[in-house]
């Protein structure tokens, strides 16, 4: 018999919780007499933005801001993901209310690399990079912390690029961070390969180079995101079937689902009940339903009765094909 399990470590982290919370708070106490813009998607998931729109939310991008010539008062909504100084300057200076809901863990994080760069700056050497997916809103509100010198890598590969290219250098102080919803092991993977380069080029053991200071890494991916992989990692394991749901936009979507797909084959991506196939199920399967932290729970319960609907009906061949008889004969 199938059975369907929703991982109860996925859905909503804490951060978009925040956002989401303040936002539906605005638009009730509002009653449509101010309208609430949010730059940028409030969350990385058609349906729930479906729903928040439905409530009065207007979602706009930088392109959006930078032709705007006067707010008059109107409501900015700063997303989970953070913002740049400049974005607050530019709509402060429209006359824009602003709404601040930027995760905590990111703006710890944007302190300590405003903190870094201007340690940097007072050496007059040095350089800080930043692990995280070029372009991503998140990683542009940290490259604004240093008025756009840090170097963003994203992947061990990248880093080699830019170690032959001459833009990352081998030979001056430098500091590391994460994006705050990257893989820690790929993180780990990456800071080592950094440590080995360096040690390497200053011709020294690792064991010494440490000893040099040359090289300082921040441990900076949000600890509800690290807990997370550890045990999706073991849902993934303990499933025949895993459905992932999330927006195709969404990094952290991306990153929990490759981690899931690197530990079973069976690992489809979705955003939504409409692309579940029947097929991909068989009639004894242990299936598995979880998400990115832009996944809303009630979408993630949606799916699940949606699998267990579509599989109510067998066909008989099939349960007899579970059950082991042998129907060559009759």
């Amino acid at each position: 018999m199938l059975t369907v399990d929703i991982d109860s470590n996925s859905g909503f982290c804490a951060g978009v919780i925040r956002a989401i919370g303040k936002a539906e708070e605005f638009l009730k106490d509002s009653k449509g007499e101010k309208r609430l813009y949010s730059l940028g998607a409030i969350v990385h998931n058609d349906a729930e933005l479906s729903r928040l729109v439905n409530q009065g939310l207007v979602t706009i991008d930088k392109e959006d801001l930078d032709e705007m010539v006067a707010a008059d008062g109107e409501v900015l909504l700063i997303r989970a993901h953070g913002e740049p100084p400049q974005t607050y300057r530019t709509a402060e200076s429209l006359g824009f209310s602003i709404i601040d809901c930027t995760c905590p863990v990111v703006l710890k994080l944007q302190e300590r690399i405003r903190n870094a760069y201007s340690r940097i700056q007072e050496e007059g050497k040095g350089q800080i990079i930043i692990f995280g997916k070029i372009g991503h809103a998140e990683v542009l509100g940290l490259i604004g912390q240093t008025d756009g010198t840090a170097i963003v890598v994203e992947n061990t590969f990248m880093l080699d690029e830019f170690i032959s290219d001459g833009t990352i250098e081998l030979g001056v102080y430098t500091e590391v961070f994460s994006q705050t919803t990257k893989s820690p092991a790929e993180y780990s993977r990456l800071c080592s390969r950094l440590e080995e380069k360096m040690a390497a080029y200053n011709e020294l053991s690792i064991e010494r180079f440490k000893g040099r200071e040359l090289l300082k890494v921040h441990n900076t991916i949000c600890l509800q995101v690290a807990a997370r992989h550890e045990r999706l990692s073991r849902f993934a394991l303990e499933h025949d079937v895993i459905i992932f749901v999330s927006g195709k936009a969404s990094s952290n979507g991306k990153v929990l689902c490759d981690l899931c797909k690197s530990l079973n084959i069976r690992t489809y991506h979705i955003d939504s009940t409409e692309e579940i196939k029947r097929e991909w199920f068989r009639a004894d399967d242990r299936v598995g339903v979880c998400g990115a932290t832009s996944t809303p729970k009630w979408l993630l319960e949606d799916v699940a009765e949606h699998i267990l609907d579509l599989n109510k009906y067998v066909p008989a061949w099939e349960e007899k094909f579970a059950s082991g008889e042998n129907t060559d004969n009759q």
